[in-house]
């Protein structure tokens, strides 16, 4: 994978040393986002369509796995990273339930233990690996795995800001 095609980003690996302060970053504009009206924030465009509060709940259960899958790999060789039950956690986890103020306030705390996890490894550490499951096996370094984690929080930014409503461009 180099990009994304609908959201535009490119799998840049030499950005990984920086993925823990950009995803900082972009965990205050989900903050930001999070601080609007809740039933704004509850609201699913479509049926099928997760709401800017599922969206953020979805990236702050990311930004913890994503975490453990660091933490695995350091701890084995390649470590098969299994699948998180995205859809199931929807509605397993109550998603649509959670306080947006919470939900602000986990997604920061999450992602400065991924942070700490990624501000820990060695140069020979991010060539570590572990086996991605989706879309289809793959050993991916964590290298990837961190550059991967940040296009999930751009990526799922638009989602939620375009399930409010607000244009999705420029994150």
């Amino acid at each position: 994978m180099t990009g994304c095609d609908k959201c535009g980003f490119d799998y840049d690996l030499s950005l990984a040393p920086s993925v823990s302060r950009l995803a900082q970053e972009h965990a205050g504009e989900y903050a930001d986002l999070l601080a609007a009206e809740t039933s704004l924030l509850r609201r699913r465009p479509a049926p099928e369509v997760w709401s800017s509060l599922e969206y953020a709940c979805h990236v702050r259960d990311v930004v913890l796995v994503q975490r453990e899958r660091v933490l695995a790999a350091r701890r084995r060789d390649t470590p098969v990273a299994e699948a998180m039950g995205r859809d199931e956690r929807v509605e397993h986890a109550g998603y649509a339930r959670e306080l947006p103020a919470d939900v602000a306030r986990q997604l920061r705390d999450a992602v400065l233990l991924f942070g700490m996890a990624l501000d820990l490894l060695t140069p020979a550490d991010w060539e570590r690996t572990l086996v991605y499951t989706y879309p289809a096996p793959e050993e991916r370094s964590l290298r990837w795995l961190a550059v991967h984690t940040l296009h999930e929080l751009r990526h799922h930014l638009l989602d939620a800001r375009r399930a409010m409503g607000e244009p999705s461009s420029g994150v």
